[in-house]
């Protein structure tokens, strides 16, 4: 979901009161982070930020912190389920680990500027990190801890130590003794990878949460379905369609009725909302796989039959003959022509 210029971030009390079980003060953070707010705001309510200022306070702990991997360790651990905002307390409180990252991804869409993408396949399941501002992506301190509060978040639920498969950071410096960061998560820790990507053994995700409640889930769902509706409401529906399809877009071709279903509404109530609004299913996603392929193509180090696959092409000819459509070129002369710029829709 890309975030409009006036969107803050919230920085929860939960955030804030982790650090000081760490022996670190809200002030010091945000004296570190050069943000001109109160110190005494950091205490007991939710602090509102710009994607900048968000990024920064991150940093700011990292650089306190000292080592970002214990950074990213001792944030995860000590954050206490006391303190979880009601986003992830309607995942907590989930039948089982899948119930949990579904519900997850869906309200990740109310906690910008990341957005959670979960892809079962096979014998393993995917947690990749996508961001709404493809030209800023998080600082490493912010992705370490994200991905090892996903797991985190299993092991509680499940009252088990979980393990994973393997960890994926695109950033490939910064992230300190990535040996205790293997230690802690359990597996390999791939830096300069592709992704953000945290990589679960998909039999764990059958594992029941017991922390389950089921009293508590159908007083927070419909509160929280009802946040997302307006914030959706918020952006023209077509709009909304088109974020939703560039963050499924990822080796397979999103289909109407999976965009219908996690948008609450039937295929065909879908596709008559959007010709109403001038605009139809297929015109967006070949709109999402576009606009995905530029922002791909520039960057140099994905090859271009990755580039194909992960907007949802299965050969390279198609993908070939869509982009000529597109910009009237092939994607490596586009990619000669624009390689290594940033992202040129700022999505």
């Amino acid at each position: 979901m890309t975030l409009k210029p006036s969107e803050r971030i919230p920085i929860p009390p939960g955030f804030w009161a982790s650090l000081r079980g760490l022996g670190i003060a809200a002030g010091d953070v945000l004296r570190q982070a050069s943000l001109p707010i109160d110190p005494a705001s950091g205490s007991d309510a939710a602090i509102e930020v710009t994607v900048d200022q968000y990024y920064a306070v991150w940093q700011a702990y990292s650089d306190l912190v000292g080592d970002a991997a214990q950074a990213v360790i001792q944030l995860a651990t000590v954050f206490e389920t006391a303190q979880y905002p009601p986003t992830v307390l309607a995942s907590y409180h989930a039948r089982d680990f899948r119930d949990a990252l579904r519900r997850m991804a869906r309200y990740k869409q109310l906690c910008p500027p990341e957005s959670l993408r979960v892809a079962e396949e096979g014998e393993t399941c995917a947690l990749e990190l996508e961001w709404g501002n493809a030209e800023r992506p998080g600082p490493p301190i912010l992705v370490g801890t994200t991905l090892a509060a996903l797991l985190e978040f299993g092991r509680r639920g499940t009252g088990r130590p979980l393990t994973a498969k393997l960890v994926e950071v695109t950033h490939s410096a910064n992230l300190g003794d990535v040996r205790a960061l293997e230690a802690y998560f359990g597996c390999r820790v791939r830096t300069g990878a592709e992704a953000n990507r945290l990589t679960l053994l998909r039999r764990d995700l059958d594992r029941p949460f017991v922390s389950h409640n089921a009293e508590l889930l159908e007083i927070l769902t419909p509160a929280l379905d009802r946040m997302l509706d307006e914030r959706r409401r918020s952006r023209s529906l077509p709009e909304t369609v088109k974020g939703l399809l560039k963050r499924k877009l990822s080796g397979r071709k999103p289909d109407v009725q999976s965009v219908a279903e996690e948008m609450g509404m039937s295929d065909r109530t879908l596709q008559r909302r959007l010709a109403e609004e001038g605009s139809s299913f297929k015109s967006l996603l070949a709109s999402a796989r576009h606009e995905k392929a530029r922002e791909y193509l520039a960057d140099p180090s994905v090859d271009i039959k990755e580039v194909a696959y992960r907007v949802g092409y299965e050969d390279l000819n198609s993908f070939y003959r869509a982009f000529r459509q597109w910009e009237g070129d092939t994607p490596a002369n586009w990619r000669l022509e624009h390689g290594g710029t940033s992202n040129p829709f700022g999505a």
